[in-house]
């Protein structure tokens, strides 16, 4: 009897706990694939990367983030670090402050994306995401859950105004493929399609080939028909090298 009362007790706590849940079907699926790229050790992680000749280390909790890249010019020795508190460059360890905001906004938006991407999704549960569910899709024979995501003004950066389609799979919830459209920079849409997983530290790395269509002013949702019909160009790949993840300090 005890055996039966306490079934009884974990179906109804489980009833309870479902109907408080007040999240959107698309946060649900956002949530369940961080879990499966990474989960909480996105926040619990200070990360290291090469990508295209540049070091880059970067660390983001739900209240802190500090991305810094590291590279060597024609001026020297530079290293950018973007965090809470603004952009800030030293050449040769020396601050350089002759930027104007013009120049600030590009390198932020430059480290930013770069720090964006190799996060994903993580950052899909920033105060500022709006996310929708538009319904399951197929590509090359596998069925997708299909988020957009969009973002408000306020806390959105100078890039707000971007969409970004992603296709999380039904299954293993994965993202394998994403679309995005982007204003700043002369605008453009992009694809993106996975070609390697690496896995370190617990937390799932993607390479990716990144395509772009004829027209720049593509609508977003078009991507998927244009990928599969074979209208997009390959633009470059995107690789990650070098990847250390280590825990962060408490």
């Amino acid at each position: 009897m005890q055996k039966k009362y306490s079934l009884l007790l974990i179906i109804v706590l489980g009833l309870v706990y479902y109907s408080c849940d007040s999240r959107t079907e698309a946060e649900k699926i956002v949530d369940e694939s961080i879990e499966a790229h990474g989960g909480e050790a996105f926040s619990n992680s200070l990360i290291e990367f090469d990508f295209r000749n540049i070091h880059y280390t970067i660390y983001k909790t739900e209240s802190e983030f500090e991305y810094i890249r590291e590279f060597s010019d024609s001026t020297g020795n530079v290293k950018d670090v973007l965090n809470n508190t603004g952009f800030l460059r030293t050449v040769n360890g020396t601050k350089i402050d002759t930027l104007d905001q013009e120049w600030i906004g590009k390198y932020s938006r430059s480290v930013n994306s770069v720090a964006y991407f190799a996060f994903l999704p993580y950052g899909l549960n920033d105060s500022s995401v709006i996310k929708e569910y538009l319904g399951e899709t197929t590509l090359k024979d596998k069925i997708y859950d299909l988020i957009k995501v969009t973002f408000q003004q306020e806390g959105g950066g100078d890039d707000f105004d971007d969409e970004f389609l992603y296709w999380i799979g039904k299954d293993d919830k994965f993202i394998d493929y994403i679309a995005y459209s982007y204003n700043t920079d002369g605008g453009g849409v992009r694809l993106r399609e996975v070609t390697d997983v690496i896995e370190v530290g617990g937390i799932r790395f993607q390479n990716y080939l990144n395509f772009k269509p004829e027209d720049k002013n593509t609508p977003v949702e078009k991507m998927q028909d244009l990928y599969v019909s074979g209208d997009l160009e390959l633009l470059s790949e995107i690789i990650l090298e070098n990847i250390e993840v280590r825990p962060l300090q408490k």
